[in-house]
């Protein structure tokens, strides 16, 4: 089912009106996924990097993050695989927001390209699961179980969240609004 990021995600997302639920939540999800890589594109290190008083955010700190976030919720969790790199050897317990503050140290397209390689583990891990209904192999914090479909919910509301922050520091950073 993996197919390629939307490359206009303006409305409408391309979600089918009538479809199964996976069909229905991957393609939301990667229309969060492609907005997040459309406001981030063209901007140089300065600009990904520019945080929007009184937010000390910066869009590479959100790219970076959803990366990480991408990692932990389909490899971690959903896989029970360790950390990818380069979360794997980050100093977490010295930094728990280190995929926000190390951003500032990494090349642009680096970082996009992080981010659409964790896309492309997250897919072939959510391709290979037997049903939405699939158990994680990691628990929650609290020790709770959870589904692939939970995953796919959290994952279209985090994205939907930081696209929405995106989409303010974007106009700030360069006065586009047509993302």
């Amino acid at each position: 089912m993996t197919e390629p990021l939307f490359e206009d995600t303006r409305h409408p997302t391309g979600a089918p009106y009538v479809a199964d639920e996976s069909t229905t939540l991957r393609t939301f999800l990667d229309f969060h996924r492609a907005t997040l890589l459309r406001q981030v594109a063209g901007l140089d290190h300065e600009q990904l990097n520019r945080p929007v008083p009184p937010s000390t955010m910066t869009l590479a700190g959100i790219v970076k993050h959803m990366a990480h976030v991408e990692d932990v919720w389909f490899g971690v969790r959903l896989a029970g695989a360790d950390q990818a790199p380069p979360f794997d050897t980050a100093p977490w317990d010295e930094d728990v927001d280190w995929d926000f503050s190390s951003a500032k140290a990494d090349d642009p397209e680096t970082l996009r390209a992080l981010l659409r390689e964790a896309i492309a583990r997250s897919n072939e891990l959510t391709d290979a699961a037997e049903s939405l209904d699939q158990i994680a192999v990691g628990r929650t914090r609290d020790g709770q179980s959870l589904s692939l479909r939970w995953i796919l919910v959290h994952m279209i509301e985090e994205y939907a969240r930081h696209c929405g922050h995106a989409d303010l520091m974007r106009e700030a950073i360069d006065g586009a609004t047509d993302l």
